[in-house]
């Protein structure tokens, strides 16, 4: 059986809280040691995690066993300072951002039109609702209902700085109306495009070596009214350092929209392959993805 992801932040309300209020006064650094001394040996032993880790470096980048291994432990270690990084925003630290090709962003915040972004569970995405802010439109960032409610609550703190918003996807598919509305404002949508969260619908796409299934919503969606898309990464290139790589990706209109769904599908998966292929140690899906 396929193992499926949670949904949510590890941790209950009151350690989130404790966890924030400490890193107002800690360097990220002395928690970032904790971590990969501590808490990540005990949770590669415990947690499954490892198992569907370990199997993404052995099969799908071919790495030796002992080198599979060891970047299992990087990338729960690395997933660990993600986490981190996280809640430190919400403590109110900052991190240096550099953007490779915000030019596509801009051009396209500049028309009067709504597009899409397209994201994945590799990096740190978030730090993408407090860099890439548009005065002329609203991100909406399409994110799972069931979230914790502190993490659902410092989101929301922050993103009342920026121009963000969230629309958290529901059961009873209402999400579908304030995703419509949004993109006829001329607003932009974020979605999170690897992981179904529930969606009755996939495109099947060749990603590191073997057939994966991908969520056809935010493809639909985005070919449905014929916008332009873009592909949104943020990956950490340092302790306190991201870089967001914009990249804008192109399918034909002119074609039958399954067609412009597996050419969209195609080109979002080759991009987030190349990014993975470039920070293998930050792919955070811990399931057996391609099952």
């Amino acid at each position: 059986m396929k193992q499926q992801w949670a949904g949510t932040t590890y941790g209950g309300d009151k350690m989130h809280r404790s966890l924030i209020a400490s890193l107002r006064y800690i360097d990220t650094r002395l928690l970032y040691l904790f971590a990969a001394i501590f808490v990540i040996p005990v949770c590669l032993v415990l947690n499954p995690s490892r198992k569907s880790a370990y199997d993404y470096f052995r099969n799908r980048l071919g790495y030796g066993r002992c080198r599979a291994a060891w970047a299992t432990y990087r990338n729960h270690c690395k997933f660990a300072q993600v986490v981190i990084d996280k809640f430190a925003m919400y403590a109110g630290k900052r991190f240096k951002v550099d953007i490779e090709g915000f030019e596509h962003f801009a051009a396209l915040a500049s028309r009067p039109e709504g597009f899409v972004h397209l994201s994945s569970h590799i990096g740190n995405y978030e730090i993408a609702g407090y860099s890439l802010p548009s005065e002329q439109k609203r991100i909406n960032a399409v994110v799972y209902a069931h979230e914790k409610e502190s993490v659902m609550r410092n989101r929301n703190s922050m993103f009342v700085k920026t121009n963000v918003s969230m629309i958290a996807i529901q059961q009873d598919m209402s999400h579908l109306y304030e995703i419509d509305n949004e993109l006829s404002a001329g607003n932009i949508v974020s979605f999170p495009t690897d992981r179904s969260a529930g969606a009755t619908k996939s495109v099947k796409v060749e990603f590191l070596g073997r057939e994966a299934s991908f969520p056809q919503g935010p493809f639909s969606v985005a070919t449905m009214r014929g916008l332009n898309v873009l592909a949104v990464n943020v990956m950490k290139e340092g302790l306190s350092r991201y870089k967001i790589y914009v990249t804008p990706l192109d399918y034909d209109r002119s074609q039958p929209r399954r067609v412009q769904i597996e050419q969209l599908a195609k080109a979002y998966v080759a991009e987030l392959e190349k990014r993975v292929r470039q920070y293998p140690t930050q792919w955070f899906n811990f399931y057996d993805f391609w099952s």
